[in-house]
This record gives C-alpha cells, sequence and structure tokens, in this order.
C-alpha cells in the first residue's frame, strides 16, 4: 500500500510559459569540438534558486578536463544570466534536445557526490508533495560544505572495515517483550523484513523506557546487514537516544546529524555515512534525509511535536519524508511516541501499519495511578479544587510524593506572569506604543513593573482602554511565579525549575520539587514519584484544531516519566472532565487519537484530507485560486475553498504581515492530492515567469492554519 500518492516527477510547465523562461537562459545544445567529454557529456545541473519557475534541470556541456570529476551528485558553479550559480548535477547524459548551444560547467566546487541517486528521488518526491521547490529542500538535506573535511574522503579502509564487520553488542531484546506484537516486529527486522509498526511505550525513563526500545529496533536491523535513520524532535532526546543506540552497537556505526553540534561535526558525520563507514543516522528533522547505505528501517519518535517541521520552505514534516522514504527504498518503518498522532492513527486504520501495544494488565502494573481534581469524588472533598491553582489533591500528591523522591510540576507558560489582564474588566493588558501584551518578567525590584513582551517598553502608568481601569492582575502563572508559591507551600524543600532557556536534562533521585514548563520536564533517575499537571484548561482551550491531541501529548510525556503505581508513582491532573483527561485516566492514547479522527473525518477537517493554505495580498491570493480551481475543474477535480480570511495580526510587529494579506484554504482529499499539487506548482511557476501576479505563499498541511 502506497502512503502517499502525491510525489510526481519534476515540474513540467505549461508550454505557453516555456518562450519566457528561454529568454536570457544557457542555451543547450552542444557545442562542436573536442573541449566537451567524449562520454555523457551532457550534464543535468538542479541550480540552487528558489524560484518557482526555476525548479527544474537544465543541461551545461561537461568539459573533457572536468569529465572524471563532473559526476552525478557533485557541487558545480554554472553561469546562469549572467550570474555564477551554485547547483547540483542530477545525472550525465548523452545528448540535449533543447535545440541550443550549451554552455560549459564553470566549476567543480567538491568531487564529493554529496547527492546520492535515492536522497535525490527522495527531495524530488518531498518537493512535490509539499508542492515547493527541488532547491529549498536540498538546502536542508545536503548540509553546508566544509572543504578541509573532503581532503581525506572517502575514510580510511580499515575504519569502514571495521565498522561495517564488528557485530552488534549482545542484548535480550527483553524491553519489547511487554509488547504485543513487539518480538515478532523485531525477528521480522532480523530477517531482514520490512514491517510497518506503531509503538507506544509506556515508560520514559530506565531500561524499558523509549531509547531502550528503538536501540534494539535499530539493533535489529543492523543485525541483519543493513541500516537504520532515526529522527527525534531536539538534542535532549538525541542524547538519550544516542546513549542507548552505542551501548548496543559499535561507535563508528553511529553518526550523529544535528544543525546544534556545529558545520563541523555534522559534516563529518555526513561523510561518513555517504562512505558507508557509519550504517546508523540518528539526529533531528533534516537526518531524515541522511545518506544511509541499505536503508532498512526508519524510525519517527514523538511524530507530534512541531520541532519536526522544517522552519523554511516547503516546511516538510520530518514524519513525511520518513513515509515517502520508506516507500522508496521499501523499508520497515517505526512510528513510536507516548502518545499516538491523528496522522500515525490514520494509518494504523488503513491498515498500512499495524500497532505494537502492551495488554492492559501489563499497562496497569506499568503506569502510574492518574487522578483528576474535577471528578466528582474530588469536588466532594474539596469544593474550590475547580478555582484553585493548587487543589487539595495536587498539594496532598506533591506533600506524599516528596517523601519517596522528586515531584514534577508540569506547568504551560514560561517566566513570572506571562500575561496581565485588567482587574476590573478581564480584558488582556496591551503597551500603549505597539499594542503588545504587557508582562511581569519578576516578583520585585524594576523588573516587577510592566513592560511589553514584544517592544519591551514599560508601562507604570497603564490604564485600560475599555473601563479606564488602572489595577492590573495576572492572567496565568509562569513557571518562575509557579515555583515561587511551592517553596511557600512546602518550606526547606529544595525547588528546581526548568524552562526556557534553561532546560535541564537530569535531575537527581533527590527529594525536590522539579517545576517545569510543557516539554521541558527533566529526567529523574528511577522516575518521579509523581507528578502534577497544572494548568490543564488553560492548554485545551487553544484556538487551534489540535489543542487537545497536543495536550494529551504532554501529558503522556510528563506522566510517562512518573514510577509505576504500585511503587506509589501518581499523576494528579487538574482539568475539566473531557475526553482528553479520560484518555488519561484510562492511560488509552489510541483511543482518544481514534476518536479525535473520527471527528475529524465526520468534519471533513485534517488529516481525513488535505489542506493548502494560500497567504499572500488580496488580489494575488484570489488570482492564484482562481487559477488553480480553474485547471482543476478541467481534470474533474473540485476543491471546497473557505477564504478568503483576513490574517490575524499577533506577534511582535517585526513578524507581522501586511494588514491586507489574507488566506484561503484549499481542501482535498488523498486520491486527488497529486493533481492538486501537480498544479499548484505549474501556478506558482507561471505566475512567477510571468509576473502576472504579486507572489503568494503556499504552505500545504500546515499544523497552526486551523
Amino acid at each position: 500500500m502506497v502512503v502517499d500518492d502525491s510525489a510526481q516527477p519534476l515540474l513540467d510547465l505549461p508550454a505557453a510559459v516555456q518562450p519566457s523562461l528561454l529568454q536570457g537562459f544557457p542555451s543547450r545544445k552542444l557545442q562542436d569540438g573536442p573541449q566537451f567529454a567524449d562520454h555523457l557529456p551532457v550534464a543535468r545541473v538542479f541550480v540552487e534558486s528558489s524560484l518557482p519557475h526555476l525548479d527544474r534541470p537544465f543541461d551545461y556541456g561537461v568539459p573533457a578536463a572536468l569529465d572524471q570529476a563532473a559526476l552525478p551528485g557533485v557541487r558545480v558553479k554554472v553561469k546562469f544570466n549572467g550570474q555564477d550559480l551554485g547547483g547540483f548535477i542530477m545525472e550525465r547524459v548523452a545528448e540535449s534536445d533543447a535545440g541550443h548551444t550549451l554552455l560549459p560547467l564553470a566549476k567543480v566546487v567538491s568531487a564529493v557526490p554529496v547527492l546520492t541517486p535515492e536522497v535525490r528521488d527522495l527531495v524530488t518526491a518531498v518537493a512535490a508533495r509539499y508542492a515547493g521547490t527541488v532547491s529549498d529542500v536540498l538546502r536542508v538535506a545536503v548540509p553546508p560544505r566544509v572543504a578541509r573535511l573532503e581532503k581525506t574522503y572517502p575514510p580510511s579502509a580499515e575504519l569502514g572495515a571495521d565498522s561495517a564487520t564488528e557485530p552488534a553488542r549482545d542484548t535480550a531484546d527483553d524491553a519489547w517483550a511487554s509488547y504485543r506484537n513487539g518480538p515478532a516486529f523485531l525477528r521480522h527486522l532480523k530477517d531482514g523484513g520490512s514491517p510497518r509498526a506503531v509503538l507506544n511505550p509506556l515508560t520514559g525513563y530506565g531500561s524499558s523506557g523509549w531509547p531502550q526500545l528503538l536501540a534494539q529496533a535499530v539493533a535489529a536491523a543492523y543485525a541483519s546487514g543493513r541500516g537504520a535513520v532515526v529522527v527525534v524532535p531536539d538534542n535532549r532526546d538525541l542524547d538519550r537516544l544516542e546513549e542507548a543506540v552505542v551501548a548496543l552497537l559499535p561507535d563508528q556505526a553511529v553518526a550523529r546529524l544535528t544543525a546544534e553540534d556545529g558545520p563541523t561535526p555534522r559534516y563529518q558525520n555526513f561523510l561518513r555515512l555517504l562512505a558507508g563507514t557509519a550504517r546508523i543516522a540518528i539526529g533531528t528533522r533534516s537526518a531524515a534525509y541522511a545518506p544511509v547505505k541499505d536503508l532498512g528501517l526508519v524510525v519517527c519518535w514523538d511524530d507530534g511535536d512541531d520541532l519536526h517541521i522544517e522552519q523554511r520552505a516547503p516546511y516538510a514534516h520530518a514524519r513525511e519524508v520518513l513515509l515517502l522514504r520508506a516507500e522508496q527504498a521499501r523499508a520497515a518503518c517505526l512510528l513510536a511516541g507516548h502518545a499516538r498522532s491523528t496522522e500515525v492513527q490514520r494509518l494504523v486504520e488503513a491498515g498500512w501499519a499495524l500497532p505494537v501495544e502492551a495488554d492492559r494488565t501489563v499497562v496497569r502494573r506499568t503506569v502510574p495511578r492518574v487522578v483528576n481534581t474535577a471528578d466528582s469524588f474530588e469536588q466532594e472533598r474539596d469544593p474550590l479544587a475547580m478555582i484553585a491553582r493548587l487543589p487539595g489533591a495536587a498539594w496532598r500528591a506533591a506533600k506524599e510524593g516528596l517523601e519517596r523522591g522528586p515531584v514534577l510540576v508540569q506547568v504551560a507558560r514560561a517566566g513570572y506572569a506571562p500575561s496581565l489582564v485588567c482587574d476590573s474588566c478581564r480584558e488582556p493588558a496591551r503597551c500603549g506604543a505597539c499594542q503588545g501584551p504587557l508582562a511581569v518578567a519578576g516578583a520585585s525590584g524594576t523588573s516587577a513593573l510592566p513592560q511589553c513582551r514584544w517592544c519591551s517598553t514599560p508601562a507604570p502608568d497603564w490604564h485600560c482602554t475599555h473601563c479606564n481601569g488602572r489595577k492590573l492582575r495576572r492572567g496565568s502563572t509562569g513557571v518562575i511565579r509557579t515555583a515561587e508559591e511551592l517553596g511557600r507551600a512546602f518550606p526547606g524543600k529544595t525547588v528546581i525549575t526548568s524552562s526556557g532557556d534553561q532546560v535541564k536534562a537530569h535531575v537527581t533521585s533527590g527529594k525536590a520539587l522539579v517545576v517545569a514548563t510543557v516539554g521541558a520536564e527533566p529526567i529523574a533517575e528511577g522516575g518521579y514519584a509523581a507528578a502534577l499537571l497544572l494548568d490543564g484548561d488553560s492548554l485545551l482551550r487553544r484556538e487551534t484544531l489540535r489543542a487537545g491531541e497536543d495536550t494529551v501529548r504532554r501529558w503522556f510525556n510528563a506522566a510517562s516519566l512518573v514510577r509505576p503505581a504500585g511503587e506509589g508513582g501518581l499523576v494528579v491532573v487538574t482539568a475539566t472532565d473531557t475526553g482528553a483527561v479520560g484518555a488519561l485516566l484510562r492511560w488509552d492514547p489510541a483511543g482518544y487519537a481514534q476518536r479525535e479522527l473520527s471527528l475529524r473525518t465526520e468534519l471533513q477537517l485534517p488529516p481525513a484530507l488535505r489542506i493548502a493554505s494560500v497567504t499572500g495580498p488580496r488580489d494575488a491570493v484570489q488570482h492564484f485560486s482562481g487559477a488553480v480551481s480553474a485547471q482543476l475543474e478541467q481534470s474533474g477535480v473540485l476543491l471546497r475553498i473557505a477564504g478568503p480570511a483576513p490574517l490575524i495580526l499577533s506577534g511582535p510587529p517585526s513578524t507581522r504581515r501586511s494588514a491586507e494579506d489574507v488566506r484561503n484554504l484549499l481542501f482535498f482529499p488523498y486520491g486527488q492530492a497529486a493533481a492538486v499539487t501537480r498544479v499548484l506548482r505549474a501556478t506558482r511557476a507561471a505566475t512567477a515567469a510571468k509576473r502576472s501576479a504579486e507572489p503568494v505563499q503556499v504552505r500545504l498541511d500546515g499544523v497552526d492554519v486551523l
């Protein structure tokens, strides 16, 4: 079964556009004379340009002097419209069919073929799926060059032989034994098969945590003589995964790919993978394109995390890149996370992947007990639990938990008082200079003065524009204020904070309160004795389609760090009784994902279907949407279009778009995705070439547009 049918060949522009594209371009007829190579004298080059109408290869002649160096995949310099531009040779061919004189390659920048045929095909498929340009995807797939490292490429034969022949260290695979279908999945991997599975680990720490599960899956693929790619959201997860993987595999077999390590280590590990001396690539989102030889397994951890989304055009999601790669390489696929996204649930319900789950008896003895302060029993014991910042059940859990070990407190926001409101009318307090939100950075001194979070302008004489009130109150409480309040509630106890730029990876097993923002929870040795999940209603009430799904994911990620119920582990969640809370109480992430997907399917919302957002000036958006609709109607494809709607102006002034900008949302089913994305790319290219309208931003499957 094919996961995504929207991958298509490189852009084929309408015939009416072709003449305008050729004006000023390098001509492509092979010159007479001996200066070009005798064998395959034409190089098809993808020029590094994000312009949509240049999203295709151009033919250049290969000088005889560059014949040995100008291999497919190498970086080159070419003359393009009077400029020296970089590019990659996609292939060498015998003839050019353009009928024009070809220009020669100006220079081979590097003789290292950094763009392998497999990655080239993947980049092409990703650009097609997201209606982007190949050049934009190449910028992510191939790291910046470090010339001095290429002097030793390829690495010594001895190094390659050692890493290629050294077997994986013995492992009992006991972490998978608790999951139904888990041992069968590993056996299939070791036998050279390509199973596709969805895993929801029960714990996030210790010898049975998710890093060990993923490491054992990678070791199984390595034992079959194949490579693997594992993508995680951030460096904290990457450090834990690396520690688990190198405990099972030879050190030289593993290559770490992340931009946070700097250009030199990143490029060095990239070259090791390219040469085949390393077979396992682990890293953050760009590692999905790692040039692993004999790829046998792709793994994505916690695919619901926004960090998996590339922040540059075409905004590809690492999960979708890995799914495309698994299909192309016929490799095994493992999608793992404490919670389950609706996108992954769609794959399960379609039969593309099988769930690897634990029996309920195993779940009950492995996970902590979960209590909700909003249920009827707790309400009778504590009538003020609904309005209290720290209900009685949460206070008791923290007090008792501190007798056994560390206690985790999860809060929604960083800072001290991240937002302020008018004490009289509860309207948000705004800056008089830029209309940004006012906040308080600290509890005393000059930092206690309200100031703008956007322009940092102090507001000592603030007054409300709605009721003319002059008294402020906290609209929400941040991690610093929460830590301060807990320090007073539990005198003599150590309070540790983890948020913002001060995120801690680990804490000891000592008796301490660990206050962390969502996603910044440290790992405690032996697990937390208890966890308090505060601000649940604040997370659930965010104005986004994925508020519930994202909140459940954050809750499960934090709760998985707590000891089992048999060891006294307790999780207290302070939120009204909703389906999200019920999923945590039952420890049923799959059930919640199934419910969410069912609702999205009924309402025809993503991921039950795909969505494209078209953003820009009103006239340009209407022109673009109309052109796309007209072309699709001729093919019998009908779009559902919502808009145009004005953009909500939020964020600092420097990040705002024009007040005239609007957005159209285009909804279309997966079965028609190939036709729609092809027309989106062609229309962008035609509009850019003719300059018939202002450019628009086209974004596919953006998680923040609804």
